[in-house]
Parts: C-alpha cells; sequence; structure tokens
C-alpha cells in the first residue's frame, strides 16, 4: 500500500531540490556570463541620409552563446557562437560544459525523483533521501569545479574580442559579471544546501508520530 506522506521539512526540500536544478540549467543556456564594455554599432543612415551612430549597448558572451547588435540591424540578436562542442571559446570552457552539464543532469534526476518521494522513501532498502542527498553531494562538487575552471578561460581569442586585449585568466578585463555566473554560484551554493537538508527530510518521514499515523490505517499522512 502506497502511503502519501506528506512533511513541511520534506516538501521544502523537494521545492529547493527543484530550484536549484532549474536554475543551474537556465544559467547553463544563458549568454550572460559575460557583459563586454559598451559600444556602439558601426554608423548607419538616417532618414535625410546624414550618418548617425547607433545607440551604445553592451554585449554578452556566455559558455556557447552570445547577443550582440549588428550593423543595419535593430535589436540585438542572440544565439550560439559554437555550433560544435570543438568550436567552444577554449579547452577550459570546454571542461566548464562538461562538469556543469554533468551536475545539472545529476539535479534534474533528483529533482524528479523528489516529486515521487511523497510516496515511496525507500529504494532497494536505502532511503531515497539520503541516495538523493548524495547524488546532490556529487553535483555540487562537479559544479565547483566547473564555475573554478570557467575564468581560467577569460584570455582566450573570444574573450579578448569582447573584453578587450587585458583579458587572462581570471581577469575580465573591461567585462563584467553577468546574472547568469551568479545564478550559477548561488545555485551551486543550494545544491549544497539541498544535499544537506536531505537528511531532515528523512528524519521527518521516518518519524514516531508518522510511524504511529501509518498503524492507524491513514494513506494520507501530512505533518508539520
Amino acid at each position: 500500500m502506497c502511503h502519501v506522506i506528506v512533511t513541511c521539512r520534506s516538501m521544502l526540500w523537494t521545492l529547493l531540490s527543484i530550484v536549484a536544478a532549474f536554475g543551474e540549467l537556465i544559467a547553463f543556456m544563458s549568454t550572460d556570463w559575460l557583459v563586454g564594455y559598451p559600444r556602439t554599432p558601426d554608423a548607419v543612415f538616417g532618414p535625410h541620409g546624414a550618418t548617425t551612430a547607433g545607440e551604445a549597448y553592451r554585449p554578452t558572451l556566455g559558455i556557447y552563446g552570445r547577443c550582440l547588435k549588428l550593423p543595419h540591424q535593430r535589436g540585438v540578436l542572440c544565439g550560439p557562437y559554437a555550433i560544435h562542442f570543438g568550436e567552444i571559446a577554449s579547452g577550459f570552457w570546454q571542461a566548464t560544459s562538461i562538469f556543469l552539464a554533468a551536475g545539472i543532469l545529476l539535479l534534474c534526476a533528483v529533482a524528479f525523483i523528489s516529486v515521487f518521494t511523497m510516496c515511496f522513501q525507500s529504494i532497494m532498502k536505502k532511503s531515497i533521501f539520503n541516495v538523493c542527498g548524495l547524488l546532490q553531494g556529487i553535483a555540487g562538487l562537479f559544479l565547483i569545479l566547473g564555475l573554478m575552471l570557467y575564468p581560467a578561460g577569460w584570455g582566450s581569442d573570444k574573450v579578448q574580442l569582447y573584453c578587450g586585449h587585458d583579458a587572462a585568466p581570471y581577469r575580465a578585463g573591461l567585462c563584467s559579471m553577468g546574472w547568469a555566473f551568479y545564478t550559477a554560484m548561488g545555485c551551486t551554493v543550494l545544491t549544497f544546501v539541498c544535499a544537506v537538508f536531505s537528511a531532515q527530510a528523512e528524519i521527518a518521514t521516518s518519524s514516531d508520530k508518522v510511524q504511529e499515523e501509518i498503524e492507524e490505517g491513514k494513506s494520507l499522512i501530512c505533518l508539520l
């Protein structure tokens, strides 16, 4: 018989696990890792034939994508600059992609499994919360490695186009960090919080009060 067990701690762990997974995924896909120095597109012809300078903007560069404004075109064009894995700006960013992808894959798997922890609390006689917590810890290590290697690629030719020739490994030159980098860092910290908090979710769903309600024949158990 399936006993649906809902506690505040288990639901909070599930919610945080989903937020960490989707936050990392969105950050990885974003082009806003580096924000380039302000620049003006090439001059364009105005309505009366005179040349006018385009509006200044700041291009952005992600791990495999970028946003920039092309001459004679309205709006900013965003898309991947790397069609194949080997076209990513540097070997360090290729390694970053591998580690981040591995970590995100584990986090998405845990987020998917966490939805079913209300009904299934063990797998092969092992606590599903402890297994998921271990996977989150491993994912966190992958994410840290990826984020540590990422600034090492700032010396690549691609980054120098956006950040100037002063850009070098672990020195962003004229660029500033975009929201995607900070989101990835925050979600990495959240991943470790989830890994630790999974133990509390396990304690909450296996407490004596839960066992008492199971013995009373209840199939839906909700506890604070």
